[in-house]
């Protein structure tokens, strides 16, 4: 009797998945909370952009947005929430296994 075996690949997090996302789910995960602008500069999107990615991780739960001012210039600050945080780690500890199910290495 043989037992089906899935690949890795169909448990990774379609939400994480997008290279703009990853970029910013990695920056937030070194970083802790980090300004928009800084964010933007760093993973070289625009403004727009990154705010349609804002708005699909915020919706999955996984960043915090908060809003606030530094001087009379608004600024938005990020930071992953304890749900994306886990979903990070998880998405990361998929592609370990994604790399360590590879014959060729």
């Amino acid at each position: 009797m043989t037992s089906k075996s899935t690949h890795p690949r169909l448990e990774l997090n379609e939400i994480i998945h997008s290279p703009v996302r990853l970029s910013m789910m990695s920056a937030l995960g070194e970083a802790g909370e980090v300004d928009f602008a800084f964010l933007r500069d760093l993973i070289e999107v625009s403004d727009s952009l990154l705010s349609k990615h804002i708005s699909t991780l915020e919706k999955a739960g996984y960043v915090e947005v908060k809003k606030g001012f530094i001087g009379k210039r608004s600024h938005t600050w990020l930071s992953l929430t304890t749900e994306g945080t886990d979903a990070y780690n998880e998405y990361i500890r998929t592609l370990h296994r994604i790399i360590g199910s590879a014959p060729w290495l």
